[in-house]
């Protein structure tokens, strides 16, 4: 890469600091930048600048807001009785993508894993707890991955939120659409068949 002058390598070892990108793509997109007008390159290196300025955690539900309270938060539409729980701003995206829900969510910033030292207290769990009991909730969708990480969060706030009186249910899982059962693990297999539900 020496042969590249200091401020392309430079950029191609920021870029590379990216997730999902490695060197090959990194000196690609750097030369792409390289390739454009002045003015996109300052759009880009403005864009950057504005997210790291103004994006801040939404103060009820923790996604990613450039206000206070993030699109969905302010959407008279939603259905503000239903609450969907999940890990991480870009799960509740993906859940947004799918079009399948149309309530209101709660990011808890992590799951419990006490193998890593992560426990109620250093995720989100407490103001979930705050907003059942405040708010006018009919349901708790929990949302959290499959993992075992996943697993035991769900089924702890389970347990704790059927004191809380709340209807309280968990995203399926098991086969996926168009999937092939001779190609399925043997653990989603095994929760397909445990989660299986009349025509």
């Amino acid at each position: 890469m020496n042969y590249y002058p200091a401020s392309i390598r430079n950029l191609i070892r920021q870029i590379s600091k990216l997730p999902g990108i490695g060197e090959k793509t990194a000196e690609r997109l750097a030369l792409h930048i390289l390739k454009i007008s002045h003015r996109d390159a300052e759009q880009l290196a403005q864009s950057i600048m504005d997210v790291k300025a103004r994006t801040r955690s939404c103060s009820r539900c923790h996604a990613w807001s450039d206000d206070a309270l993030c699109h969905i938060c302010q959407d008279a539409s939603r259905n503000n009785g239903q609450l969907c729980v999940v890990e991480q701003p870009a799960d509740m995206v993906a859940v947004e993508k799918s079009g399948a829900f149309q309530g209101v969510y709660h990011i808890l910033g992590g799951v419990l894993s006490p193998m890593n030292g992560v426990g109620p207290d250093d995720i989100r769990i407490g103001d979930l707890f705050r907003r059942v009991r405040d708010e006018s909730l009919k349901e708790v969708v929990i949302a959290t991955g499959t993992n075992v990480e996943g697993e035991a969060t769900a089924a702890y706030l389970a347990e704790k939120l059927q004191a809380l009186q709340v209807s309280v249910t968990r995203i399926a899982s098991g086969v996926p659409m168009g999937g092939d059962l001779k190609y399925v693990d043997q653990v989603t297999l095994k929760r397909a068949m445990e989660t299986r539900h009349a025509f």
